[in-house]
């Protein structure tokens, strides 16, 4: 079972379409690279290749 991670101020941030974009800080705190191809993954995933940056 995954942990729940609060949310604090400057872990999102609001598009001008009105989706909610996580930011790198939410990433890191919650420990792990979901292989979505976030904007901000500061895991390196790569959605295309499927692989990760180390």
């Amino acid at each position: 079972m995954k942990k729940i991670i609060p949310i604090e101020e400057g872990d999102y941030y609001l598009t001008p379409e009105g989706y909610r974009c996580f930011t790198e800080q939410y990433h890191l705190k919650r420990g792990y690279c979901c292989e979505s191809g976030c904007r901000h993954c500061p895991y390196g995933f790569n959605k295309n290749t499927g692989t990760i940056k180390r």
